[in-house]
């Protein structure tokens, strides 16, 4: 079997791409089930994030290209729109790939922490669907653990760098005190309380927290003495946003064209700043086309995301040379699987031989024969038919001039020189 790793990221392709195969989380049951169903495909996981959608498999042999189909039939579109966009790591390369991603070695924002949360997730969700087993279920747990090692052994987390943060220092730079403008924020995830936390740490007037559930979006803004409404309720409030920040899971937009026309009419034309961090996207690109509103998305942020990359740059090194240790421990752990089938035959074999002499000697104290002899030639008998095959293929061995056999052979009995 090989492991798979098969994605389309923020470096391949554009936010109008990722958008179209992100995996919303509700669906994630049904889709793995899909996936598994393929040939070929023994486990499997899905990550989708803003960022990326990646699938983890263990298969066999020649899945790449029944991977890319499945993908592509799944949300209706043509192999051929997606492909392009497409890797794929096999093996000890999709290895390296996933304690990359989980480390946030391969996030927009170098060494951000939400990815780690985001693998687990994946985890759970394909855990829960029964698709995970022993490839996966290692690969994963190693990954955690990595991932956490890294986190601790060096800097890589030691500045406040997100998405979240790249899109508040955006703000910073728009509106700079920050203290005199209200924020509205669409969601109450992870990311929007990220959000919400950098806000209040840069001293936001006020925050308004809309969400499907009025439940979550109070739980968050009571943290940050903000207020909560309800998604129906937000094209009213739009008009008091100086900043607009989105980042829900909805497959379709929420915001439109239409809300921020009648916002900016009512605010008589006061500029608001928007940052749609959500794939797909929560605002029609349409708004970006208005006077006075700066809307900018996910891939925007680069610029603001790459000052602060330097910062954890060493610390990116450091976390390189700890993944390429591990990368080959792990890889160690899945060439012993190959032993496993031999393993278990030589176990067995060895088992029949023992039960057969068991049986003898029993027999012979059975019969009042002296129980030190008895045992004297159990521990013969044993030695002898244990020893036997291995004898007779070294011999056969040295005889066709096979010393690369007998070489392994002293290997693997552990035999010194003068043995």
């Amino acid at each position: 079997m090989t492991l798979l790793a098969l994605g389309i990221n923020h470096k391949t392709a554009p936010v109008e791409i990722r958008e179209k195969v992100a995996f919303a989380p509700e669906h994630l049951a049904t889709a793995l089930r899909e996936l598994l169903a393929q040939h070929a495909v023994n486990e499997a996981a899905i990550l989708s994030t803003c960022n990326r959608t990646e699938l983890y498999c263990s298969v066999e042999s020649g899945a790449a290209e029944c991977l890319i189909g499945w993908i592509s039939r799944y949300h209706k579109l043509s192999q051929e729109d997606v492909a392009p966009y497409t890797y794929t790591f096999a093996d000890q390369a999709a290895v390296q790939h996933i304690l990359r991603v989980a480390s946030g070695l391969d996030s927009l924002v170098l060494g951000e922490p939400q990815i780690l949360g985001q693998i687990k997730d994946a985890y759970t969700w394909a855990n829960n669907a029964g698709a995970i087993g022993m490839q996966l279920n290692r690969l994963f747990q190693h990954t955690f653990s990595v991932a956490k090692q890294i986190r601790t052994d060096t800097a890589i987390g030691s500045n406040p760098v997100s998405v979240a943060f790249a899109a508040v220092s955006l703000s910073k730079q728009i509106f700079t005190n920050l203290n005199e403008h209200t924020a509205l924020l669409i969601g109450a995830g992870e990311t929007i309380e990220l959000v919400a936390r950098h806000l209040g740490e840069m001293g936001v007037k006020h925050m308004i927290v809309a969400n499907r559930t009025i439940e979550r979006a109070q739980l968050l803004a009571g943290q940050f003495n903000g207020e909560a409404i309800t998604l129906s309720e937000m094209p009213d409030r739009l008009v008091e946003a100086d900043i607009v920040i989105s980042s829900t899971a909805s497959q379709l937009p929420i915001l439109g064209k239409g809300a921020v026309e009648r916002a900016l009419k009512k605010r008589k034309h006061r500029p608001i700043f928007m940052v749609d961090i959500a794939v797909p996207r929560d605002i029609e690109p349409e708004v970006g086309n208005l006077r006075d509103v700066y809307l900018y998305t996910v891939d925007d942020l680069q610029e603001v995301i790459e000052e602060n990359r330097k910062s954890r740059q060493a610390a990116a090194e450091e976390a390189e040379d700890i993944i390429a240790g591990q990368v080959e421990q792990f890889m160690g752990w899945l060439r012993s699987l190959e032993a496993v089938d031999t393993i278990r035959a030589y176990r067995t074999h060895a088992e029949l031989i023992r039960e057969e002499a068991n049986r003898q000697a029993l027999r012979q104290l059975a019969a009042g024969r002296d129980p030190e002899k008895v045992i004297n030639d159990l521990s013969r008998i044993l030695t002898n038919k244990l020893i036997h095959e291995p004898t007779v293929q070294m011999n056969r061995a040295a005889f066709e001039g096979r010393n690369s056999l007998l070489d392994s052979a002293r290997e693997l009995f552990n035999l010194k020189d003068n043995e």
